[in-house]
């Protein structure tokens, strides 16, 4: 789909690149959960964490820091036990990417298997298999560093949860190809009365100094920590130099720094905002005496606080608005990269194929003895991508076979989806359509709503406002929007993760007799276009 950039501004949910020299924070109003980012040349390439969702590992491009574009994930599929069934929380935790050698590279530490490495010539094509660097419990946060020597090293944290030991940060010598870590590491810092839950190491050199950046003092409310060296491990002495101070950004830390050919530099970080998960925002950074300052010392304390609207990144160029896809029209032949599953894909939940323009999602039966559908591995999701929108889907329910159950849902610890039910009509012997609204949560659901239907051709919408408060409508010629009559259900952040949204379709078994639901497009809107 062609888009100017007027019709990105006036159609899109959240558009950081003002069209006047500025932007606004954040840059990604979406769950790009601690994200890392590179230049390599004139191009910008971003990952985050994905956790348990599949594809995991998402790569994203821009030609300025501003304007992204999802263009590929490294994992298609988790090649470990136990991802036939959502992992939530586990998997991907804060991954690293790097360009050396000729080739990008991928670092994370999976919390209960060990340090994972992947690589690629082109990030948009194919990653080479997940390779398991050193394996072990609470290896997490991970980051490799070449330096200009050929000696190669890796930094990273630890997970209490798992390790039994945190605030800490370890760096390895490790071999050149990434393969192997070559020792049992040095600990570089460890105090937690002045740095608690320190993690998320970024390691770099610049004017001979050796820099470890770092957030500490937890999601919600932590700050940046940047340590220095003359030697890889140390002795290090650090500074502060990004916090909230007197701003409305809470826990603005935990990122990368990037240098352009204009000499600028900026660095990226996270705002924990609930709901809506880890969203992206990025401040410049001022170099004094080798020291880095992000954002601007608004109250005069030397420390560097957030700022919400600041000049573009000077890449001598202008570039084209762009955003993450949200819409999808499923006349492709392959989803788009913005959709999630809960678990490995399997083939037999979807078709592109089923039905020319249309997405078909199988009634998959959930996993034995599942008392809700947040153990369904089969949900196609995406993530919130501004604090206010709308999302409507079309939708032929006539596939649907006796006891299935498909619809628009909102996920998250707490869910809630409004769908259509086919069941036995209580007054009479035949079957019946129900709309309904049901909520859930990970011990089971409950109805909130139901009104028999004689359409099965119907459009669901959900329409989001700040603070994650969500209106659920439903349409039979999708001009004319009816409420469902219940309060506004508010999104709730998952395990490690913000809200997210899409669609399911479900059944009682796995028989060859199954039914499906057509998705023929999925679209969001701004909130004002409701």
């Amino acid at each position: 789909m062609n888009k100017t950039d007027y019709g990105i501004l006036n159609r899109e949910a959240w558009v950081s690149d003002q069209g006047d020299g500025t932007f606004l924070n954040p840059i990604l109003y979406a769950d790009y959960s601690d994200p890392d980012v590179i230049r390599v040349g004139e191009d910008f390439y971003m990952t985050a964490s994905s956790f348990g969702h599949i594809p995991g590992l998402p790569i994203l491009h821009s030609k300025d820091l501003i304007n992204w574009k999802l263009i590929n994930h490294v994992i298609k599929e988790m090649d470990l036990p136990g991802y036939e069934v959502p992992q939530h929380g586990k998997g991907v935790w804060a991954p690293s990417i790097r360009y050396h050698a000729g080739k990008y590279w991928v670092f994370y530490g999976d919390p209960d298997v060990g340090i994972f490495m992947s690589t690629a010539d082109d990030p948009s094509a194919e990653w080479s298999a997940l390779h398991l660097v050193q394996a072990g419990k609470g290896l997490i946060d991970t980051c490799p560093f070449w330096d200009d020597d050929g000696q190669a090293y890796l930094i990273h944290a630890f997970a209490g949860s798992r390790a039994g030991i945190k605030h800490k940060l370890r760096i390895c010598r490790m071999s050149p190809d990434g393969k192997r870590l070559l020792d049992e590491g040095t600990i570089v810092y460890d105090n937690p009365d002045k740095h608690p839950t320190l993690e998320g190491p970024k390691m770099y050199k610049r004017n001979g100094n050796y820099y470890i950046f770092a957030p500490a003092g937890g999601v919600e409310t932590g700050w940046q920590t940047v340590f220095r060296s003359k030697s890889v491990f140390g002795p290090y002495e650090y500074r502060i130099v990004l916090h909230q101070g007197d701003t409305s950004v809470n826990g603005p830390h935990q990122g990368g720094w990037v240098e352009l050919e204009s000499g600028e530099s900026w660095f990226m970080h996270f705002q924990d905002r609930d709901a809506y998960g880890r969203i992206v925002h990025l401040q410049p950074v001022e170099w004094t005496e080798d020291w880095p300052l992000m954002g601007k010392d608004i109250n005069g304390d030397g420390i560097g606080e957030p700022g919400l609207q600041w000049n573009k990144p000077n890449v001598g160029k202008q570039i084209s608005i762009e955003v993450p896809d949200t819409s999808d029209e499923f006349d492709d032949t392959r989803l788009g990269l913005q959709w999630q599953w809960q678990a490995n894909p399997m083939q037999r939940w979807y078709s592109l194929e089923g039905r020319s323009g249309a997405l078909r999602l199988f009634a998959e039966a959930l996993p034995a003895g599942a008392p809700s559908l947040y153990h369904a591995p089969h949900l196609l999701l995406q993530k919130f991508p501004a604090p206010e929108f709308v999302a409507t889907v079309k939708l032929d329910v006539s596939g649907l076979e006796s006891g299935d159950r498909a619809g628009l849902i909102v996920f998250g610890y707490q869910y809630m989806y409004i769908g259509i039910h086919r069941t036995m009509n209580p007054s009479s012997a035949g079957e019946q359509f129900e709309l309904v609204a049901m909520a859930g949560d990970a011990n089971g659901e409950r109805q909130l709503w139901a009104r028999p239907i004689n359409s099965l051709a119907l459009y669901l919408q959900v329409e989001v406002e700040d603070g994650g408060y969500c209106s659920f409508r439903f349409s039979e010629d999708g001009d004319a929007f009816e409420p469902i009559d219940i309060p506004h259900f508010q999104a709730s952040k998952g395990h490690w993760v913000g809200a997210k949204m899409g669609m399911f379709a479900a059944g009682l078994d796995n028989g060859e007799r199954k039914g499906y639901l057509d998705a023929e497009w999925f679209r969001v809107y701004p909130f004002k276009e409701k």
